[in-house]
């Protein structure tokens, strides 16, 4: 693996980015354009029916954004004809065949033009209705990946997916590819085709019957969680990313591909600068309920590994692993895990500290104007411990209050319903986290490895360029970085 500087190659191309407004792709193209803005072209894919609604997207959810004011600041009055030169907006949907382009003169620039693609569109949500999440993380790589060989220049296709993609395995987890139709306990027989067709004929079969709108999106989801179960995954999310690397594997030819897995991905560590976050992400909905009073217990292993990473890393990563494998093809996708677990692992039990300490020191104000005082969180071993506790300290007295409630005429309501939400709040996140919370794997990251290395040595600005977990003190990070981030862009 031979390569220098990342500024030259990135100078004169042209780059196709799909989800475009997602977390990690603003953060992509907004590095582009402050650290080379002599890219020559990004094409933008907007999931949007037109122009018109691309533009507006682009608009509330790309370009508006503080994350831009750099860009914005180098620019000047120039700003808006920069990115009007820069950034090209292309209304599609990768659930789509042909990416929903429909044979447009557009569609012909962009095969002629694009040097590399670069694929961050995916639906994120552990629980997403089967349908959606099948058409955008599993069917969707394959409509790139088929597009992608109608470009002509192209040189690498980088495929953004998770480490979590392995499932609840434990110990050391390497960087290998998904052998296509074998499920996690490598039982063969999981097929793709066959999975689109029950959504399919299930879709169908609810829309004869009249069901509504709602009972769709339930069922839906309901489906995903029983087929990711049936094969081996935890969730939807992670198991229709499985089945995309899978179709990456067995699609991509003689293409340069690199698959990028980060892990848990955290607020900014320095660029465009620290701690800019967007939305509650993962781990950050347990902050937020903490820090709001609403969590005062919960369950892990304490001295298990917590692997985050921050987003500005996983998009260096991604850049410099483009470079090192433009017109590099091999018979599978290099993949490479961004993460921490190996090179500069955290546990839970340093995570809960750093929560009690930031918010004992920094208090949430809530809406009333007064401080809300936190309390060591009370974690529990294992789901039976925290079930129990949950029924004695919380269920009971809720069953009370509600006898208490028909009998006074709802006198208790107030108290009743704050005692309510916060179980929901608690067991909400225990069903989405539960398979994270005692995962026990370590992520492998020798690839990852190399690639630092070989950029040290190859000339890669690496202050500009960096990924190397090593460099965090997480206890900064967190009580300087992340925490206030949170605070001032997604705690509301």
């Amino acid at each position: 693996m031979e390569f220098g500087s990342i500024l030259p190659f990135l100078e004169g191309k042209t780059i196709l980015v799909t989800g475009a407004t997602g977390f990690l792709a603003k953060i992509f193209v907004e590095k582009i354009l402050r650290v080379q803005p002599n890219v020559k072209k990004l094409y933008l894919l907007l999931r949007a029916k037109d122009s018109e609604s691309a533009t507006q997207r682009f608009r509330n959810e790309i370009i508006g954004k503080d994350l831009f004011k750099l860009v914005k600041e180098n620019q000047g009055s120039n700003f808006n004809s920069f990115v009007s030169e820069k950034l090209t907006l292309v209304p599609g949907d990768i659930s789509e065949e042909g990416l929903n382009l429909k044979k447009s003169i557009l569609e012909e620039e962009i095969c002629n033009q694009t040097d590399v693609i670069v694929n961050l569109a995916a639906t994120t949500k552990f629980d997403e209705r089967y349908d959606v999440a099948l058409g955008i993380n599993t069917l969707g790589v394959k409509h790139v990946l088929s597009f992608a060989k109608k470009c002509v220049n192209l040189k690498v296709l980088v495929h953004v997916s998770t480490a979590y993609v392995c499932g609840e395995r434990g110990g050391l987890i390497l960087e290998d590819p998904h052998p296509f139709g074998v499920s996690l306990n490598g039982v063969h027989g999981l097929d793709i085709d066959m999975e689109k067709k029950l959504v399919e004929e299930k879709l169908n079969h609810l829309q004869a019957k009249g069901a509504t709108e709602h009972d769709i999106e339930v069922a839906m989801k309901d489906l995903g969680i029983e087929r990711a179960s049936e094969f081996g995954w935890p969730n939807t999310y992670v198991f229709t990313k499985a089945m995309g690397e899978m179709l990456v594997g067995t699609y991509k030819e003689n293409m340069s591909v690199v698959i990028v897995r980060p892990t848990i991905v955290t607020s900014t560590y320095r660029e465009p600068f620290p701690g800019w976050v967007e939305g509650l992400r993962t781990i950050d909905s347990i902050v937020a309920a903490y820090g709001k009073g609403k969590l005062t217990s919960f369950m892990a292993d304490l001295d298990a590994v917590f692997d985050v990473i921050p987003a500005d890393m996983v998009v260096n990563a991604m850049l410099v692993a483009m470079v090192a494998h433009a017109n590099q093809p091999s018979d599978d996708p290099i993949i490479y895990h961004v993460g921490s677990s190996v090179r500069n692992p955290i546990t839970y039990r340093s995570f809960r500290e750093f929560n009690y300490r930031y918010f004992t020191a920094k208090p949430w104000i809530n809406k009333e104007g007064k401080a809300v005082r936190v309390g060591k969180i009370t974690m529990f071993s294992s789901i039976a411990s925290f079930k129990r506790y949950m029924f004695i300290r919380y269920l009971l007295p809720l069953k009370g209050l509600e006898l208490a409630n028909s009998i006074l005429c709802q006198y208790f309501h107030g108290i009743y319903h704050e005692l309510n939400r916060k179980i929901t709040t608690v067991m909400r996140l225990v069903d989405l986290y539960l398979p994270y919370l005692f995962f026990n794997g370590i992520f492998d990251d020798m690839n990852t490895e190399k690639l630092i290395l070989a950029a040290k040595e190859g000339g890669v600005e690496t202050n500009m360029f960096y990924f190397d977990p090593k460099i965090i003190d997480w206890d900064d990070y967190f009580m300087n970085i992340h925490f206030p981030g949170i605070f001032k862009y997604a705690f509301k």
